[in-house]
C-alpha cells in the first residue's frame, strides 16, 4: 500500500528520533551480535572544534554563561524531572550490538527533503541522522531542548528566538551555528525542491535572522499555534557550510543517494547504501548530545540497518523465522501468519516471543482514493458507490481473522475524529441506483456499464502485495458491471504516478498525526499541483476557511471541534474509502533485546514502531548467547510463549 507521511509534523529532537533500523547481509554472512564499539571507525569527522561555547561570543548572545542570564532575558526551557526519565530510554540500556529490521521498498532518493523524500522510510532515516532546535515531551508533548538549549516567544505570538547549544557539533566536526537555521528554512521554500506542502508550511515565516553566533530569530507572518510546532520540532536543521550558497534545484541535484551532514546519533555512508539491497546506519560515538539526561539511554546500537525484500510480505517473514531479521511487524499481508503460524521452532522453544502494543498514537488511514479532477471520479455518486461496494466487514472477517476494525474518519484513534460520520455500508442496490443517476443505466454484451458509448473500465497500479484486498472489490465491482483492471508496478513507479496526477485511483496509506495538520492535504491552492499530499483534487470553501481559524485557535477543545467538522465535510465528498486498523501494533521479535517497561513510546505511530525499538530498545549479549546456544541444541528456553500484551499506556491514559 502506498505509504508516506503527512507534511509538517515530524518530531525531530534527541527525544523523539523516529527510524528503523536493519542489518545490511553480506556474502560473507552475519557477524557476532555483541558489542562492536570498537569496530567503528570514525569516517564522519573532517574537522576539530573545542568543545563548549566560543570564547569570543559574550554570555547575552548565547555564549558561556548564557544559563545564568536567560530567564532575564525572556528565554525559557525544559529540566527534565527525575520521574520522567524512564521516558528517555531505560537506565538498564548498555550501548553495542546491532538489530535487523525488513523493509519492503529500496527509495528512490536518500536526500532528507524535496521531490521524492517524503515516505516514511526517509522519515525513519531523517530521524536518525537529523535534529530540529526543539524538541517534545514523549508524555506531555511539551517544548524541550534539542539542538536550542533555550527559547522565547514574543508577547503577540509572532516573534521566535532560540539559542543554539554551543554543544552541538554536525557530524564532520564543525559547530552548530545561527547562520545553518537560516540556510535550512531558505531550502524549505525554495520551490526547487519540488515540495509545495514544504513550501507553504515554511512560507509563514519571514526570513530568519542570525543575531550571533548562538542566537537566531524569525518572525511568523501570521499567528498560528503551530507555528511553534513548525519551526521548533518538525524543520531539520542543515550545514549552512554545505547547503548555503545552492538552490533548491542545485539540493535535489547534489544529494540523491548521499546526506548533508548531521547532527544526530548515526551517520549515514553513501557507501553503506547497497542499491536495491539495504543500507546501514552507525552510531556515532562521538555524538554531542550522548551524556545529556535526554539521550544517554537512546540510541544504542551500534549498527542500524535495512535489509530490502522488495514487495514480498511472505519473503521477508521467512527471512524473520530464519533469523535474518530481528523484528518482523505484521501487516494486513501477513496477518494470517500471526493468527495460524504458531508452532515453528523459534516460538515452540521460546526464541522468538509475540507482544502485542497498545498506546495512545494516530493510527493512520489506509483505504481507495479517487483522482476528483477527471471522470469518473468527479462525480460523487460515482465516488459513493464506489465506496459502497467495498466489503469491508466481509474482508475483516474472513481475510483479517477480525484482527483489525473499521473505521469512518481521517483521524481515527484521536479524539480529532468526528462522531457525526455515518457508516459506509456495503449495499450493492444503492450503488446501482447512484451509478444509474449518473448516467450509467446501460450495459454491453459483456455486461459493463456503458455511458455515452464508453463501457465503465478502469485502472489501478497496485504492488502484489495488495492483490489480496484488491480481488474482492475488483469482483464486486464486476458484479454491477464495472471492469477494474489490476496492473502490478513497482512502488516507486506508482509513487511517481500519484506525484504526477496520473492516475485514477490507488490504494493508498497514510501515517497519522498527534497534531492534525489539514492544510497540507486539504488546501485548495494544492489541488492543482504535483507532488504534494492534496493527490485528490479536494477544494472547499468552507474547509478554506476553516483552515486558517484552526491554525489562529490556541485552545484545544477549539482545535478539536474545528477538525471535526473538517473532518465531516470531506467525509461527505467521498474522495476515499476508510478501510481497518489492526488492534494494537503486532511484533514478533528475536528475544535477545532489552526493552523499556512501556515497550514503546506513548505517541509511537503503527507506520513508526520499527523507530521506537530501534531507538530505546537495547542489545541483551546474554539472551543472544542464549538464543545461539539453544539453536544448537535444539533447548527450550521457555517463558511465556503466548501473545504478551503491553496496556502501559491504555492503562496510563485511564489513571491520568
Amino acid at each position: 500500500m502506498f505509504q508516506r507521511i503527512q507534511t509538517g509534523w515530524l518530531v525531530g529532537s534527541i527525544v523523539a528520533i523516529t527510524i528503523v533500523a536493519l542489518l545490511f547481509l553480506t556474502g560473507c554472512g552475519r557477524r557476532s551480535q555483541q558489542s562492536i564499539t570498537s569496530e567503528i571507525k570514525n569516517v564522519w569527522k573532517k574537522y576539530e572544534t573545542p568543545t563548549g561555547a566560543d570564547p569570543r561570543v559574550a554570555d547575552t548572545l548565547g555564549g558561556a554563561g548564557f544559563e545564568k542570564v536567560a530567564e532575564a532575558l525572556g528565554y525559557m526551557t525544559y529540566v527534565v524531572k527525575p520521574e520522567d526519565e524512564k521516558y528517555f530510554g531505560d537506565s538498564r540500556a548498555v550501548k553495542g550490538g546491532e538489530i535487523t529490521i525488513g523493509e519492503m521498498t529500496f527509495p528512490t532518493t536518500f536526500r532528507p527533503e524535496g521531490q521524492g523524500s517524503s515516505l516514511v522510510v526517509n522519515t525513519e532515516m531523517k530521524g536518525y541522522v537529523y535534529e530540529t532546535l526543539l524538541g517534545q515531551h514523549p508524555i506531555t508533548r511539551e517544548y524541550m531542548s534539542s539542538l536550542a538549549t533555550h527559547w522565547k516567544v514574543s508577547a503577540d505570538k509572532k516573534t521566535f528566538t532560540f539559542r543554539i547549544d554551543p554543544n552541538a557539533r554536525w557530524s564532520d566536526g564543525k559547530p552548530v551555528i545561527a547562520q545553518d537555521v537560516v540556510s535550512s528554512w531558505k531550502i524549505m521554500v525554495d520551490p526547487g525542491i519540488l515540495e509545495p506542502s514544504a513550501n507553504l508550511v515554511y512560507d509563514k515565516f519571514e526570513q530568519p535572522v542570525a543575531l550571533s553566533k548562538y542566537i537566531v530569530q524569525v518572525m511568523c507572518k501570521t499567528v498560528n499555534f503551530r507555528n511553534l510546532l513548525y519551526f521548533g520540532t518538525s524543520m531539520i536543521i542543515y550545514p549552512d557550510h554545505e547547503i548555503g550558497n545552492i538552490t533548491g534545484k542545485e539540493f535535489l541535484e547534489k544529494y540523491n543517494f548521499n546526506m548533508p551532514a548531521g547532527t544526530g546519533a548515526y551517520f549515514l555512508a553513501e557507501k553503506e547504501i547497497k542499491a536495491g539491497n539495504g543500507w546501514r546506519l552507525t552510531r556515532r560515538p562521538d555524538y554531542w548530545a550522548k551524556d545529556y539526561v535526554t539521550s544517554k539511554n537512546t540510541a544504542n546500537f551500534d549498527y542500524v540497518n535495512y535489509l530490502v525484500v522488495k514487495d514480498n510480505a511472505s519473503l521477508l517473514y521467512e527471512k524473520f523465522k530464519g533469523g535474518d531479521i530481528d523484528l518482523f511487524r505484521f501487516s494486513m499481508a501477513t496477518t494470517e501468519k500471526w493468527v495460524k503460524d504458531t508452532d515453528y521452532e523459534a516460538i515452540k522453544n521460546g526464541w522468538v516471543r509475540r507482544y502485542r502494543f497498545f498506546n495512545n498514537g494516530p493510527m493512520g488511514t489506509n483505504g481507495v482514493t479517487f483522482n476528483m479532477r477527471r471522470p469518473p471520479f468527479d462525480d460523487i455518486r460515482v465516488r459513493k458507490a464506489f465506496n459502497m461496494l467495498y466489503p469491508r466487514e466481509t474482508v475483516v472477517e474472513k481475510l483479517l481473522y477480525n484482527e483489525y476494525e473499521i473505521y469512518d474518519t481521517d483521524y481515527p484513534n484521536t479524539p480529532y475524529s468526528s462522531k457525526a460520520n455515518p457508516k459506509v455500508q456495503y449495499d450493492p442496490a444503492g450503488a446501482a441506483k447512484l451509478l444509474s443517476d449518473a448516467g450509467w443505466t446501460q450495459r454491453n454484451n459483456d455486461g459493463l456499464l456503458v455511458k455515452n458509448g464508453k463501457p465503465f473500465v478502469l485502472e489501478v497500479a497496485i504492488s502484489k502485495l495488495e492483490e489480496r484486498w484488491m480481488t474482492p472489490y475488483q469482483e464486486e465491482l464486476r458484479k454491477i458491471g464495472i471492469d477494474l483492471k489490476l496492473k502490478f508496478m513497482d512502488w516507486n513507479a506508482i509513487i511517481k504516478n500519484i506525484d504526477e496526477r496520473n492516475f485514477q485511483l490507488f490504494s493508498y496509506g497514510y501515517s497519522g498525526l498527534v497534531t492534525p495538520n489539514p492544510e497540507t492535504s486539504l488546501k485548495s491552492s494544492l489541488a492543482d499541483k504535483n507532488d504534494n499530499n492534496n493527490v485528490q483534487g479536494f477544494k472547499n470553501a468552507r474547509v478554506d476557511e476553516l483552515l486558517p481559524i484552526y491554525d489562529t485557535t490556541f485552545n484545544v477543545a477549539e482545535q478539536i471541534k474545528i477538525i471535526n467538522e473538517i473532518d465531516r465535510i470531506t467525509y461527505d465528498y467521498h474522495m476515499k474509502s476508510h478501510w481497518w486498523n489492526p488492534k494494537g501494533i503486532r511484533l514478533a521479535v528475536w528475544d535477545k533485546f532489552g526493552m523499556p517497561e512501556y515497550g514503546i513510546s506513548r505517541f509511537t505511530q503503527l507506520s513508526f514502531v520499527f523507530g521506537t525499538a530501534g531507538l530505546t530498545w537495547w542489545f541483551d549479549a546474554d539472551k543472544a548467547n542464549a538464543i545461539a546456544e539453544a539453536k544448537k541444541s535444539k533447548k527450550d528456553l521457555g517463558g511465556n510463549k503466548n501473545i504478551i500484551e503491553f496496556t502501559f499506556w491504555r492503562d496510563f491514559n485511564e489513571t491520568k
